[in-house]
């Protein structure tokens, strides 16, 4: 993913208002992020509990996406696994992620769901630059460049259903 900057972040909602993206924290490390490593920069809201976002190209074109989930704990020895990258993590490491679909569907309450890293580290799980827990990477025939297309098509199935 190249570098971005606030405006660039702030003008790709396609899952809130104008208003609402002008008032949505960005993250604190922006300048610093692995940008060659990742293939969607994703943060959680520190100050509302169960928000998070996600901004990736798609077409040729910045997306960003507001992204709700319960923030209720699990418990230590539950396990699941992240749709997009396919990395397990114990407890609440992995959340249903929602949200709201783009136009009226949208507007009418319609929205759909993810299971996705609560972290949203998972582009760094797939190029082994973020260890997970002991037997959170199962061991794969795919190369890392096949595992990093395989995520980088999960996501788009997941953004495509927003705009259905």
């Amino acid at each position: 993913m190249k570098a971005v900057n606030e405006q660039d972040i702030r003008t790709s909602f396609v899952n809130c208002s104008k208003g609402e993206a002008k008032r949505l924290p960005l993250p604190r490390d922006l300048e610093e992020q692995p940008w060659d490593d990742l293939d969607f920069l994703g943060w959680r809201d520190l100050s509302a509990p169960g928000r998070s976002y996600i901004v990736t190209e798609r077409d040729g074109e910045l997306i960003g996406v507001t992204l709700r989930f319960p923030s209720q704990q699990r418990g230590f020895l539950h396990r699941s696994m992240c749709s997009l990258c396919l990395t397990t993590h114990p407890g609440s490491g992995v959340s249903l992620m929602t949200a709201r679909k783009t136009g009226a569907a949208g507007r009418e309450g319609n929205s759909v769901g993810l299971y996705i890293c609560t972290d949203l580290a998972c582009s760094l799980y797939v190029r082994g630059r973020k260890i997970a827990a002991p037997g959170a990477r199962f061991k794969e025939s795919l190369t890392v460049a096949e595992q990093v297309e395989r995520t980088r098509s999960n996501l788009d199935a997941f953004l495509g259903k927003l705009f259905d």
